[in-house]
């Protein structure tokens, strides 16, 4: 996607420098555009980690890049070092940052099984940075088919509307800058933009960390794309009186019999979506299925993050951003980063492939490949 006229990925090599990895470092935006120069596999996991970059496809695309930088630092140390037991301390490393987000081992494993297959140290460096840049290729890839997709889907409620606006609800962020490039929820969002039908998305604020309000409006505002933030329980209000033609997230982790999580605030959604006969879409690449998963209510684990986040806020003050206290100091505060939206409550998956319906069958007449 474009910021200023200026196409970005969230996440690159630095031009004639294959040690270094650049990335978008959200904890700025929407007020300022930081690039970050990553060159260690402990820089990469503190990015991951503490959400300099975030969003499931590149949570996954980061951790290529970061077994790569590993790989090249074991490569660099004496030929007597343990290879395969440095790269497997890395990977428990970056494994360790977030655990809801399946495309972190995803990209992690294969990373572990096509960097084994070099000779030497050298050929194991080239085969981490292949990869590497294959997760990332194929992430941008597939968001872009997903917006293919969606956009059919998208069509079809136009055309029931006689060509007036459709109007989006999402949640959260799963936008461009939560993957490589084009995004899950919002790929059919820029596909439908650019197609010329019109097209409004209110965007929910997202609370505690405001992905929504600060990322979403953002990287929408960037495209030209007409929407309006919301506070994130007004969304039930919009539905009740109509303003929600469909609404469409991302998710961190999906299971095969169609379980949804991701982030906090979504399953509220998807029931509200449910009691007004709104469809509720999921956007996801595969890389985001968890194959071994069944019941994502129970197993599915769920990032519990710092109370911290629930009881301050950061915003733009006088030229610089600055954290405030916004509760009683000694109140104490849950922070869980994710729900689960049962596969009853989802009216259809869009993913690379096409839409299909969130049960066990039709997810793996999709990707039969997975089919046990």
């Amino acid at each position: 996607m474009k910021v200023d006229g200026q196409h970005f990925r969230t996440i690159w090599l630095k031009p004639n420098d294959e040690a270094v990895v650049q990335l978008i470092d959200q904890r700025f935006l929407p007020h300022r555009f930081v690039i970050e120069e990553v060159r260690t596999v402990e820089q990469m996991a503190t990015a991951i980690r503490e959400m300099h970059v975030r969003g499931a496809g590149l949570i996954g695309a980061s951790a290529g890049y970061g077994m790569y930088l590993a790989t090249m630092a074991v490569a660099a140390r004496p030929e007597d070092v343990e290879f395969d037991k440095q790269l497997a301390h890395a990977a428990v490393q970056l494994k360790a940052t977030r655990p809801t987000a399946v495309n972190l081992s995803w990209a992690i494993e294969r990373q572990l099984r096509n960097i084994a297959e070099g000779k030497n140290a050298k050929e194991k460096v080239v085969f981490a940075l292949r990869t590497a840049r294959s997760i990332a290729d194929e992430d941008a890839e597939h968001c872009r088919m997903i917006g293919q997709h969606g956009l059919e889907l998208i069509r079809q409620i136009a055309r029931k509307k006689a060509g007036k606006q459709v109007n989006v609800l999402t949640h959260c962020n799963a936008g461009w800058l939560a993957f490589v490039d084009y995004g899950s929820a919002t790929a059919p969002i820029y596909a439908v933009h650019d197609s010329g039908l019109p097209i409004h998305v209110w965007v929910a604020e997202t609370r505690p960390r405001n992905q929504g309000s600060k990322l979403t409006a953002w990287e929408l505002g960037k495209h030209g794309v007409q929407h309006t933030i919301i506070g994130d329980s007004a969304a039930g209000h919009l539905m009740q009186h109509g303003m929600v033609d469909l609404v469409i997230v991302g998710t961190d982790r999906t299971t095969h019999t169609g379980d949804v999580a991701n982030k906090i605030g979504t399953y509220l959604k998807a029931l509200a979506a449910k009691d007004n006969d709104v469809p509720f879409y999921v956007a996801l690449p595969s890389s985001s299925f968890d194959w071994k998963l069944r019941d994502g209510l129970k197993e599915i684990p769920i990032e519990e993050r710092s109370a911290e986040e629930v009881k301050q806020a950061d915003g733009w003050f006088e030229g610089q951003q600055i954290e405030i206290h916004v509760a009683p100091e000694r109140s104490p505060a849950a922070n869980y980063g994710f729900d689960v939206t049962p596969s009853h409550l989802v009216t259809g998956l869009i993913t690379e492939r096409g839409v299909c319906e969130a049960n066990e069958k039709s997810i793996h007449a999709l990707f039969p490949e997975q089919a046990s």
